[in-house]
Formats: C-alpha cells, sequence, structure tokens
C-alpha cells in the first residue's frame, strides 16, 4: 500500500489509526472507526457495533488511558453501540485508578441521550455516577467549535435525509486541513466547508462498476468513482475511503485504486483495518 506506514511501534507525533473499514453489514472487516493520534494521546471517532471495538483497540496498540477523547457522528449501531463499551472500560478504569482525569464524549443531544440511558440500564452503578462528573458529554451542532487535543475542531451537520448526523474538519498540527465526511456523499452545503483540505476521509460503498449489484444510492451512499471525483474537483492532495462492502474481501485494495485512478490524481489510500497513516509526512 503506497505511501502507508505500517511499522508498529514506531513513534509518530501525528497520526491516523485505522480500526475499521467496512460497512455495517461487513463479516470481514469491523465497522468503520478511527483514532487521531497525537503524541501520546487518542482522539477516538465512532466505535462500531459493539465490543470488537475493545479487539481494535488492543490489537492497534491503543491503551484505554490514553484514550481522551470521543466523537459518535450519527446513532446508527455501526458507529455507536461500540462506545459504550469503550465508556464502561473507561468507567472501571476510573473506578481502579488506572485512568487519569476526564473522558470526554461529543455526540449530538440523542446520541448522548441514548447512551446515558443505555448505560443505567446496562453498566454498574459506579460507573453510572461518573456521567457527568468525570464522564463528560458535550453536544455538538452544525458551525460549533471546539479544542480537541489541541486541534480546532469544526463540527458540521451534513444534512442526512435518514437522521441527524454530524462530521467535522480540523487543524493538524502542520497547518493543513483534514476533512471526515461521515458514511454519506458530501452534500453541496458542505463543499465550502472542506475546500482547501489536505485529507478527505470518504465512505465509497462499492466501486461505480458494481452499483447495480450494491446499489449504493438507494442507500444514500457514494461510489469510489463518486469519491474520488469529488476530490479532483475541489483538488485535494489526499483521498482516504472506506465503508466499504465486504464481498470483494482480498481484492477491494487493488480494484478500489485500479478504479479510482481514473478519476483522481492525488493521492489514494484504501487501507485495510489496523493500518496507520502518518499525517506530517
Amino acid at each position: 500500500m503506497e505511501e502507508i506506514s505500517k511499522i508498529w511501534g514506531v513513534y509518530m507525533e501525528e497520526q491516523l489509526v485505522v480500526l475499521g473499514t467496512g460497512n455495517a453489514m461487513s463479516l470481514n472487516y469491523y465497522n468503520t472507526c478511527f483514532a487521531m493520534q497525537k503524541g501520546e494521546d487518542y482522539f477516538l471517532v465512532d466505535a462500531g457495533g459493539g465490543n470488537g471495538i475493545l479487539v481494535q483497540l488492543q490489537k492497534a496498540g491503543i491503551p484505554m488511558k490514553a484514550i481522551r477523547h470521543m466523537f459518535i457522528s450519527h446513532a446508527h449501531s455501526d458507529h455507536v453501540l461500540g462506545a459504550l463499551w469503550v465508556i464502561r472500560v473507561i468507567g472501571n478504569g476510573m473506578l481502579s485508578g488506572s485512568y487519569p482525569g476526564v473522558f470526554t464524549v461529543w455526540c449530538a443531544p440523542v446520541i448522548w441521550q441514548f447512551l446515558t440511558d443505555a448505560a443505567r440500564l446496562t453498566l454498574i452503578p459506579g460507573i453510572n455516577r461518573l456521567l457527568g462528573e468525570r464522564i463528560l458529554f458535550r453536544g455538538v451542532g452544525d458551525g460549533m467549535r471546539a479544542e480537541i487535543l489541541g486541534y480546532t475542531v469544526s463540527f458540521m451537520d451534513i444534512h442526512s435525509n435518514k437522521l441527524e448526523q454530524h462530521a467535522f474538519t480540523l487543524k493538524l498540527s502542520g497547518g493543513g486541513k483534514l476533512s471526515f465526511l461521515g458514511d454519506e456523499p458530501c452534500r453541496e452545503t458542505c463543499l465550502k466547508l472542506i475546500e482547501q483540505s489536505e485529507w478527505l476521509l470518504s465512505e465509497a460503498f462499492c466501486l461505480y462498476a458494481h452499483r447495480a449489484r450494491f446499489r449504493p444510492y438507494e442507500k444514500h451512499h457514494a461510489t469510489v468513482k463518486d469519491a474520488c471525483e469529488l476530490a479532483e474537483r475541489l483538488q485535494i492532495p489526499n483521498l482516504l475511503l472506506w465503508h466499504t462492502e465486504d464481498e470483494t474481501f482480498g481484492q477491494r485494495q487493488a480494484l478500489y485504486l485500479l478504479e479510482g485512478r481514473k478519476y483522481y490524481s492525488g493521492r489514494l489510500f484504501v487501507p485495510q483495518d489496523l493500518t496507520r497513516i502518518p499525517l506530517n509526512a
């Protein structure tokens, strides 16, 4: 995989750790989620659909005590249910003294309500007492800005017609902009917000050549061609594709790169689960 570091244990100040790349029904990949690493701390973005997030974090070498913030983009099960397991493990760490300080969850108010209700139903009283004290929820909204691990993060409503969903842009340490689009195509209303990005993180449900087979547009998703044409139009130099089907397992990377390079001239990444990508290279 071109331009991707797969060297474990090598310290890099700022990198993206891909925890999962699959869509909701994927069996061969974990559900799409990732972590931003800055120094020794991590910002977790989405958490997949269950306690598999704990396996992915362990395989990636990310200690729970290093995850200081988590953002949940929307309430679909393949993004939000793993968050409850993260809260459970971090809460246990707080109770045992192995997790210092506070843990902040950034999400829409509806997700905040869901997670606190689910926690009260499923987690021990000791963890629930930490909610609002050391496990903090912060609501996000369109145009809201926050400081997370020293990043200036700007949240945006992607105007999904399925349910409320937020994405974000952030300023990297080197000054470039990274844009995360969530798991739907970028709408015209959001184009101005992602212009002049150095990195674009986009869903690509399947190949354009396979659109009749997977019907991405019926599911409000994009194809490889669509994502690549958008990045080319905006002249974004680095494009990463994920949230894909898994029927092309074993061939996905080669097939997606082959189609994508017909429409996009920048650096194209089709990562596997547990790939680490340096953002300061």
